[in-house]
């Protein structure tokens, strides 16, 4: 009856730790890199560069132009960054 009630018990144990090892859940994953979207951010930003250079053909103002959005436009870029920087600070 001893060895019954023993193997009844380390069946159950068995069990208990199949079904507590199965029910672990694996960590949700990582959010992408942001280094990536800043990558498809300057990748976009050339490209429009590239095409307003091109429409310009050789006129140097418009050429001059075109440079002066594009600083702008990184400058604009580099100040949202900084700003979500110094947001994701306090967070910690």
């Amino acid at each position: 009856m001893k060895k019954m009630i023993a193997l009844v018990a380390s069946i159950a144990f068995a069990v208990g730790m199949v079904g507590f090892a199965a029910a672990q859940t694996t960590p949700a994953a990582p959010a992408p890199p942001a280094a990536e979207k800043k990558d498809d951010a300057k990748k976009k930003a050339d490209k429009k560069m590239a095409d307003c250079m091109t429409k310009a053909g050789t006129d140097d103002a418009k050429k001059a132009d075109c440079q002066k959005k594009a600083d702008a436009a990184a400058k604009k870029a580099a100040a949202k960054t900084d700003a979500a920087k110094k947001e994701e600070a306090p967070k910690k």
